[in-house]
């Protein structure tokens, strides 16, 4: 995930086909080589971006510099498009600070799993994990992503949140803003977000 800002004046809030395409340096992403590294941003889907004044979300596949074929990286691009497919993504994650899962001490391990599933109450979930999802909770509901849910994970750190959309890509548009929008939530918390099912490797915790 990577965001840049464009200033651009509309007489209302603009229409997909009214955001122009716009330029990046695929060498500082690994997507191209320093002596040709033009990539184009191409605008796909649209949202309100309720954390800016008069701002708006957008949502960009990668193009190569003809501005019509889809970067080796860009996968969207190979979504088939069934706009009456219904689609459920659940997201787990785990908030990290300093290198540790969110609520885990400095050496070993908290208490064993249990009381962290769905759980209530500082010694399960901490003074500032619940402050962050609810937050990510309304902005995701102001942006127009059909955001279902959250819940406490079973691990101490992790939790969750679910999105349900209409369409392959519309559904799958929705999950990445939505991670989207946690990632640049917690910089405001200095709390990173972590993915993988099974950040600690092989041992008990999920």
């Amino acid at each position: 995930l990577r965001g840049k800002t464009l200033i651009k004046e509309f007489d209302a809030f603009p229409t997909l086909e009214q955001l122009p395409f716009w330029g990046f340096d695929g060498s500082s992403t690994m997507q191209a080589e320093g002596s040709s590294s033009d990539c184009v941003l191409k605008p796909v889907a649209v949202y309100p971006d309720p954390e800016r004044k008069n701002g708006v979300l957008v949502l960009c596949e990668v193009m190569m510099p003809d501005a019509k074929t889809p970067h080796p990286s860009n996968t969207r691009a190979t979504v088939l498009d069934d706009d009456g497919a219904w689609f459920g993504f659940e997201q787990e994650y785990f908030f990290y600070q300093n290198g540790r899962p969110l609520g885990f001490p400095d050496a070993g391990y908290p208490a064993p799993q249990g009381p962290y599933y769905c759980g209530v109450g500082f010694s399960n979930v901490g003074d500032v994990a619940r402050k962050i999802v609810e937050e990510h909770l309304d902005i995701c509901l102001a942006a127009g992503i059909n955001h279902e849910g959250i819940n406490a994970e079973v691990a101490k750190g992790q939790w969750e949140f679910q999105v349900f959309g209409k369409g392959s890509r519309k559904a799958a548009d929705e999950i990445w803003l939505a991670r989207y929008l946690l990632q640049r939530l917690t910089e405001k918390y200095g709390i990173d977000v972590e993915y993988h099912c099974k950040p600690l490797g092989d041992t008990d915790w999920n």
